[in-house]
């Protein structure tokens, strides 16, 4: 790899790099990666492309966006149109995201954490996706059931929500638990996950999201195009462990 840039910030190191044989830009946070794109800024993350698919098949206009990194996502929406909003608490992540990974100045962006944002704020969005992670985990307040109640305060009747974990193993219920929790708030909750994968990303989705499909790849990116669908062929909706002793979804 090539060595870019680092970035110190009270977040931790950003370490910015470059593959030789792909030209790829990859996003790491002390030493994680979080996030990786083509020259174009296209993501190169399976996850980033399943929750694209999944918004274009909301048809979501107006979405806010929690947790940044590189915002790939973010940059992909705004080339069709969409109007993007997206919060960090990492300051640094804006600048980096519009310098390396071609996030552009029309996509709104807010220094603050994204629970005291959705207090804060008095907009309504279409779409809501909660990618924010301290380490390998989304921090458990981010996952607990009034979090989920502010999320549906600001969302619009026909919107819907959408949130990236890590999954370690088939053993690891992660998903199941942000499933429970957002159960209390919504009637209908899914989980599109790749059963069988270690250390996966799956998608907990709640809201009006009954109608939607497995998601595909609908941007072609410069590199690992064919990985990357391959890798979104594996995710399927399952059924989510509803209690000890019963499951639903």
């Amino acid at each position: 790899m090539i060595q870019i840039d680092d970035i110190e910030t009270e977040f931790g190191t950003i370490n910015i790099s470059k593959s030789p044989a792909t030209g790829a830009i990859i996003y790491k946070v002390d030493g994680r990666k979080q996030g990786a794109a083509d020259g174009n800024g296209t993501s190169l993350a399976y996850y980033i492309h399943a929750l694209f698919s999944l918004l274009t098949q909301a048809d979501a206009r107006n979405i806010l966006m929690i947790g940044g990194a590189g915002c790939t996502l973010g940059t992909m929406l705004s080339r069709t149109q969409r109007k993007v909003t997206i919060v960090d608490v990492n300051q640094a992540s804006f600048a980096v995201a519009r310098q390396y990974f071609g996030l552009p100045e029309s996509v709104t962006s807010y220094v603050a954490e994204g629970a005291l944002f959705l207090r804060d704020t008095t907009d309504s969005y279409d779409a809501i996706v909660l990618d924010a992670f301290h380490g390998d985990f989304v921090p458990s307040h981010l996952k607990s059931e009034e979090f989920g109640g502010l999320v549906r305060k600001r969302l619009a009747p026909d919107g819907v929500f959408l949130a990236n974990l890590l999954v370690l193993n088939d053993f690891d219920d992660c998903a199941d638990r942000l499933a429970r929790n957002m159960k209390s708030v919504w009637p209908d909750v899914r989980v599109l996950d790749s059963v069988g994968i270690r250390d996966r990303n799956a998608i907990v989705m709640a809201g009006r999201v009954s109608q939607l499909r497995e998601p595909e790849l609908l941007v072609q990116p410069e590199a690992n195009a064919k990985v990357i669908s391959n890798e979104l062929g594996r995710m399927q909706f399952r059924r989510w462990k509803a209690s000890r002793f019963d499951f639903g979804g």
